[in-house]
């Protein structure tokens, strides 16, 4: 993703010290403003391993600073995001957000993306005593701080109820799968869900074949496919992240090998779309460009801008799907939260938060239970000719759509 072809006429950049910072405020666009502008701070994975991951979520919150500001800012004043490059490294985040709440003295704060960075820049928002809403923490157990928001669905126990809904949805084909094979990376929550996920399929009667773990930005899957291969289970359960589900399918069609059923768990959206070899592999969902997704609130607006911007940024997959919209439902609640106490109090925001339910495209969104997780919604989605198509649970199929079989 070029930043400077897709952004130069609207935004500024400016190459500062620890981290590029864009400042994403859309001048000339919030006419009728007064007064400063509200600046919310954060970091996402610009470059790295995570940095294709990481372009979703830019755009995506860039739709959403465009659009708020278009329709009159905030509070009447106009929206700018203070957005630096953490690099796909929690430690750059943690000195970041650190940077951005003492020197750059952002008014509210966004989450970064991934779990490791999230813990880190989490730390810095409990010191502050500063409201954090974070878009894509995969263990609700590791944000025991009472002023953070998830913005997605997954409920207090994703460990489970994650690999609960992947072997329902696999359950209810003519032919279930009765081996599996675990392979994950150690990013922590890959890893999390992994250990969760064995507990399911133990319990479920599944007899695993092979648990094996890679380290976080590991690119060769040579070694990895050739175990796979051996163990050759009915469900493949991968634990791969960003690249990774790409690499590691490229890996395994070198020695002649594809599992019949494949999972994995967050892969980049578009590279593995389209890659060919990747019909029939799952992952989570939350949002898909199709019915009854796109009736959420704010929907129409967030796939029609989203969709022209990442085909314009020549984004591989220039499609609205649950990684852009939990980014974007992320700011929607950030957006509730100040009109709901209509000034920047973070106190009073989350307080705010915890008591009502609020309106987006991931769906409506409560944060009562536990880690402020509210209750899990999570769905099953497969790659089928190119195209991700909700597959799980059968009422959130297209229609004339079905879950492709081995």
């Amino acid at each position: 993703m070029n930043a400077t072809e897709l952004d130069m006429s609207r935004r500024s950049m400016v190459l500062a010290a620890g981290g590029l910072m864009l400042t994403a405020a859309v001048p000339g666009r919030a006419q009728g403003l007064s007064g400063a502008p509200i600046r919310v701070g954060g970091t996402l994975s610009l470059t790295g391993p995570l940095a294709s991951v990481g372009a979703i979520h830019k755009l995506a919150g860039e739709v959403f600073v465009d659009g708020i500001n278009k329709r009159g800012g905030l509070l009447g004043r106009k929206l700018e995001w203070v957005l630096l490059d953490d690099q796909s490294q929690p430690a750059n985040a943690r000195t970041l957000y650190e940077r951005l709440v003492t020197a750059e003295k952002v008014d509210l704060l966004m989450g970064p993306y991934g779990t490791s960075a999230i813990i880190s820049a989490m730390g810095v928002a409990q010191r502050f005593g500063k409201l954090f809403i974070q878009s894509s923490l995969g263990d609700p157990r590791l944000a025991p701080y009472e002023l953070q928001y998830p913005a997605l669905p997954l409920g207090p126990q994703p460990r489970i109820a994650a690999t609960e809904v992947v072997l329902d949805a696999y359950a209810s084909q003519p032919s279930p799968p009765r081996t599996i094979a675990f392979v994950t990376s150690k990013f922590p929550s890959a890893l999390d869900l992994a250990k969760g996920g064995q507990e399911v399929a133990e319990k479920r009667g599944l007899k695993k074949l092979l648990s094996l773990e890679y380290e976080f930005g590991t690119r060769d899957f040579g070694g990895i496919a050739a175990r796979i291969k051996d163990a050759n289970p009915d469900l493949l359960w991968s634990g791969a992240i960003g690249m990774e589900a790409v690499q590691m399918i490229d890996a395994m069609k070198r020695i002649g090998y594809l599992p019949g059923r494949h999972f994995h768990l967050f892969p980049a959206p578009g590279p593995t779309a389209a890659h060919p070899n990747a019909n029939g592999l799952t992952s989570l969902t939350w949002f898909e460009d199709q019915e009854p997704f796109t009736r959420n609130a704010g929907a129409a607006e967030f796939v029609a801008s989203y969709t022209q911007l990442a085909k314009e940024a020549g984004l591989p997959y220039p499609v609205a799907e649950s990684q852009a919209a939990s980014e974007f439902a992320a700011w929607q609640i950030l957006e509730a939260a100040v009109k709901g106490v209509g000034r920047i109090d973070d106190k009073a925001m989350a307080a705010w938060l915890k008591a009502n339910q609020v309106q987006t495209v991931l769906g409506p969104r409560t944060f009562d239970g536990k880690f402020n997780s509210g209750v899990a919604d999570t769905k099953l989605k497969q790659v089928q000719g190119g195209k991700w198509v909700t597959v799980w649970p059968a009422k959130f199929r297209p229609p004339a759509a079905t879950f492709l079989a081995s």
